[in-house]
């Protein structure tokens, strides 16, 4: 009993969002790259988490296409441009994040001639949701 009180007085600081000086050191701490509100996430009981990785060469782009619920695009490398239908084109550059809004036509492109562009996308849908829905 007493190991486990002395671990969670020791743990107290990190669950309390908080650490003291002499604890930052060696400690990886999390960065917010993004903070958004989103709407038209899926009510199931449960839910279905994918997280997927994309690699677009140089000119690359996506199908025109829709997702059902909001895709979170997190750019690794180069830069994502994004168009949506009716909206000005959306640049996303390598640290940066953008939560794709759902049931709205775009087409995602690497504009570079020379850089690829890396993305991880994360979907959260509902169970054997398509990621997305090709349009013409």
């Amino acid at each position: 009993m007493r190991q486990f009180i002395l671990a969670i007085s020791a743990c107290s600081p990190l669950l309390s969002g908080g650490a003291t000086n002499a604890q930052d050191a060696g400690l990886a701490k999390p960065n917010l790259v993004l903070r958004q509100i989103v709407e038209a996430l899926p009510r199931d009981a449960s839910q279905e988490v994918r997280v997927l990785t994309a690699t677009f060469n140089p000119g690359d782009r996506t199908v025109t296409h829709s997702h059902r619920f909001p895709v979170t695009v997190y750019v690794l490398e180069g830069t994502f441009t994004l168009e949506l239908k009716g909206r000005s084109p959306i640049v996303v550059k390598a640290g940066e994040a953008y939560v794709e809004p759902p049931l709205v036509e775009m087409t995602g492109y690497n504009r570079s001639v020379s850089e690829r562009t890396k993305v991880v996308i994360f979907y959260v849908s509902s169970r054997d949701t398509p990621f997305l829905d090709p349009r013409h």
